[in-house]
């Protein structure tokens, strides 16, 4: 009897610290999916850049105003840290007119160092926005964006930094439970904060 009833306690544990480790993993996945690829060059006085040009993001993904969307949360945020001052788009437009740049979204280095002459910054940076909007697997949907972004040293026209990060999808928790995950606002948020943290790093 005492044999039973040790094999049936011992069952239960395992059964409880299964369930444990269970509960443990789906915690871990339900998160938003994040991560952040940088480049950063050593040799390089990122003190020195105390003001940015931000160029039109290229936007890959399927909502035409996306990029500009976020473009202008990127700037905002970027001015909010009052370490980088971003000029006005307006002024970055006049200067990519007057500067002759054809494609603003990937401009040569000439064009770069010709535009921070021109609107009198110490870098520009340049963007891509890879995914943006509604994803969808099953029943489950949410937003995610996917944005790199580079720093171009003004005098040079070189790249001196590189970021990349994806935010939001379908978690673990959206696939078992459904739901939305959260908003593409917050979604973008997310994402920029995560680069301007690294850009600073």
């Amino acid at each position: 009897m005492k044999t039973a009833e040790y094999r049936s306690m011992q069952k239960g544990t395992g059964l409880r610290f299964l369930c444990g480790v269970l509960m443990a993993m789906v915690v871990m996945l339900s998160g938003c999916a994040a991560n952040v690829d940088v480049f950063r060059d050593e040799n390089m006085d990122f003190g020195a850049i105390r003001s940015v040009a931000v160029m039109p993001f290229s936007n890959l993904s399927k909502d035409q105003l996306a990029g500009e969307r976020v473009r202008d949360v990127f700037n905002t945020m970027l001015l909010a840290t009052g370490a980088i001052y971003s000029i006005p788009s307006g002024e970055v437009a006049r200067g990519i007119t007057s500067a002759g740049i054809a494609n603003p979204t990937a401009p040569t280095p000439e064009e770069v160092v010709k535009l921070a002459k021109m609107i009198k910054v110490d870098g520009v940076i340049v963007g891509v926005l890879r995914e943006y909007g509604d994803v969808r697997s099953g029943t489950a949907s949410a937003d995610v964006i996917s944005l790199s972004l580079q720093l171009l040293e003004g005098q040079t026209g070189r790249i001196v930094w590189s970021a990349s990060t994806t935010q939001g999808g379908i978690s673990v928790t959206d696939r078992l439970f459904g739901g939305g995950g959260r908003p593409i606002n917050d979604v973008t948020e997310m994402a920029v904060n995560e680069l301007i943290t690294k850009l600073f790093e």
